[in-house]
């Protein structure tokens, strides 16, 4: 299902969807006509485990952007006492990703907000979710972009581990 905002939409709302427009590795979108790179196909019928090792996968591949689309899938399909933990897990994503396109504005608000949404799962994270390491990697990636200039990108951002069981590469 295309999301609000999504490119892919026709914007006159015939419904009558145009193709994906191309992403480059980092998410952002390429002039018409232009090759981009593959992505995770949409499936909001991944299982916890599936969407965690999907995203993990993306996020060692550095290719964050791709994990948020997973992780949105996630959230979107999550039972409602889980859909914080899967929203602050794709914000965390995309935080990187922001990050990574010398965009720290961006980077701080998505990783203050993903950090906040995951804090009520702290004492009882389910699925494995590396709650507290995920919020001391977030803290440290603040601190490398906060404050730097638009246009400039921290030095190699580290990759989070979503859960146990899934070391970075």
């Amino acid at each position: 299902m295309p999301r609000r905002g999504d490119a892919g939409v026709d914007p006159s709302h015939s419904g009558d969807p145009r193709p994906p427009r191309a992403r480059d590795a980092l998410g952002r979108p390429l002039p018409v006509g232009v090759a981009g790179v593959d992505g995770p196909r949409a499936d909001p019928g991944r299982s916890p485990a599936e969407a965690l090792a999907e995203a993990q996968a993306w996020l060692d591949a550095r290719r964050p952007f791709a994990a948020h689309e997973v992780l949105e899938d996630a959230w979107r399909a999550a039972p409602t006492d889980e859909r914080d933990l899967w929203q602050g897990l794709a914000q965390l994503a995309v935080g990187l990703t922001h990050a990574m396109r010398g965009n720290p504005r961006g980077a701080v608000a998505l990783l203050e907000r993903g950090s906040r949404h995951l804090t009520r799962y702290q004492s009882t994270p389910p699925h494995g979710v590396d709650v507290t390491g995920l919020q001391r990697w977030a803290g440290t990636l603040l601190e490398q972009v906060r404050g730097l200039p638009q246009g400039h990108v921290p030095p190699e951002a580290p990759v989070p581990t979503l859960a146990s069981g899934f070391p970075t590469a």
